[in-house]
């Protein structure tokens, strides 16, 4: 009698700016158990934002062992890697040993003087990369360290030194030191990422100060379907294939659907991201829409899915700020509770939740939030209303974006994130934005299972991306009720609402 075969799996890690996580995605497309670890994020002063690079690793090896030592009698075939995006890393090639902290994709300490380069920059990398000159600085503050820094300048000289985001640093210490090389997908959130040619811009790397001898190999997201190497497996404790690496966002696209052109997501956290698929050609920012931003979805061996992104600060955040430091409610699910039996009227409370600044379709980072049209009839169900529904126009806000600069409308959107587990919020968006929502039900896992399904494309566990993603079982549904003038009439409300001065 023939037995059955042992059941495949990929094991998938995903590498966060607060915490590390790894499960196995099995050949079904599920992921099992995931096992998470936290990691300290510094603040040494108001700009700057920095990690230390070995609790990284640490963290990313405890929770990977501890997903292979739940993985039974399943066969694993490969391994995924998904990371934060942009945090940059400085290290010792003979050592292993990083020089100094990273500096994480949120630091600002340089945002000042990379204003010097915008008048002859800004429209140069908005043509080629996608994105303006910004106030992430990953080369500049390399360029600084080897620079000011006495034992960084010794180890460039010496030819120890390494440079790499937070991929290229896992990907280094998961092969042993065998590779040094990142990917289109991570490489483009550095800003010097040439879209169409798939590419270092060196001439403005270099401009920034940065040796451009220092850049690692760069690679598809599936390393070309080679693979970036063989885990090492002394410190792993498997040698198996290490088949794809890709940024958070982009993974997590991919897993929730977006693989043709107008299929988007928006994933509801600490902010809300909103990423749409443009397709195999690349959609380029356009004049008067601010901060949306044109990247690969991924490269899959010599071709590229290009996608946009658009991204809101405060969403899930807002949240947190109403119940736990102002003490308005107790529970963002109170919020819902209360807000459920609303209904959409002109005038009333209206809620702006832009507390750290707007980017689409204006970049205006002095923006505030803000609570308007209070009477002494409003009431603490009024206002939990206005708070979600200025949730849902900021997502709007960000589509709107996207698809202006798409030059067309979504074909699909599915969400997921902790903060689109509330029924009142996305039936309140579904209402906004004007189509179907499709909460998928295991989006927690989504930037897991994206680079596994890479990952297992490219190695023979599925035939396709679409086999991997398409098998996965359809969420709750969310259909739009509201009448279109009435829609219309709401976001024109927002409109002139958030473009007062």
């Amino acid at each position: 009698m023939t037995q059955p075969s042992a059941r495949r799996g990929v094991l998938a890690i995903d590498e966060g700016t607060t915490g590390t996580r790894a499960g196995i995605v099995y050949d079904d497309g599920s992921a099992g158990e995931v096992f998470y670890r936290p990691i300290k994020v510094a603040h040494p002063d108001a700009l700057s934002v920095e990690q230390d690079p070995m609790e990284i690793w640490t963290a990313t090896l405890d929770v990977a062992r501890r997903a292979l030592g739940s993985a039974g009698d399943t066969e694993i075939t490969s391994v995924a890697l998904t990371t934060q995006r942009a945090t940059a890393i400085l290290w010792d090639r003979v050592t292993g040993l990083p020089l100094l902290p990273a500096v994480v994709w949120q630091d600002r300490r340089y945002a000042r003087d990379l204003l010097a380069y915008e008048a002859e920059w800004d429209s140069v990398l908005l043509t080629r990369t996608g994105r303006p000159v910004g106030s992430r600085a990953p080369f500049l503050w390399a360029a600084r360290q080897i620079a000011e820094r006495p034992e960084v300048a010794a180890a460039h000289r010496e030819g120890r030194l390494l440079f790499g985001t937070v991929d290229t640093w896992l990907i280094w210490q998961l092969t042993g030191g065998a590779t040094h090389a990142t990917t289109a997908s991570n490489a483009a959130s550095t800003g010097g990422y040439l879209l169409r040619e798939h590419a270092w811009f060196e001439e403005w790397i270099a401009a920034q100060g940065f040796p451009p001898e220092l850049l690692p190999d760069l690679r598809a997201d599936d390393a070309d379907g080679a693979g970036f190497g063989l885990t090492d497996a002394d410190t792993l404790g498997v040698s198996v294939p290490l088949a794809a690496s890709m940024g958070d966002q982009h993974a997590a696209l991919l897993a929730l659907g977006g693989l043709d052109a107008g299929h988007g997501m928006c994933v509801y956290g600490t902010g809300a991201f909103v990423d749409v698929s443009t397709g195999l050609d690349p959609a380029m920012p356009r004049p008067g829409i601010d901060g949306v931003l044109a990247q690969p979805g991924w490269r899959q061996g010599g071709t590229t899915q290009y996608s946009l992104e658009a991204y809101a600060s405060t969403t899930g955040s807002a949240l947190r700020w109403l119940c736990e430091d102002l003490g308005l409610f107790s529970s963002p699910q109170e919020i819902g509770e209360l807000a459920a039996p609303g209904g959409y009227r002109s005038g009333g409370p209206r809620f702006v939740p832009t507390l750290a600044g707007v980017r689409v379709p204006v970049w205006r980072p002095e923006a505030t939030g803000s609570l308007t049209g209070l009477s002494l009839a409003t009431t603490r169900a009024d206002i939990a209303r206005a708070v979600l529904e200025g949730i849902a126009h900021s997502v709007c806000d960000l589509v709107d974006g996207v698809t202006a600069t798409m030059g067309a409308p979504l074909r699909q959107l599915r969400v997921g994130g902790g903060v689109s587990g509330s029924d009142p919020l996305m039936r309140i968006q579904a209402d906004l934005v004007g189509m179907p929502l499709e909460r998928v039900a295991d989006s927690a896992t989504a930037s897991l299972r994206g680079s596994a399904y890479l990952a297992g494309a490219s190695t023979g566990l599925w035939t396709s991306l679409e086999e991997a993603v398409e098998a996965r079982s359809k969420g709750d549904v969310f259909e739009p009720e509201l009448d279109s003038a009435v829609r219309e009439e709401q976001r024109a409300e927002w409109r002139t609402l958030t473009q007062r001065p």
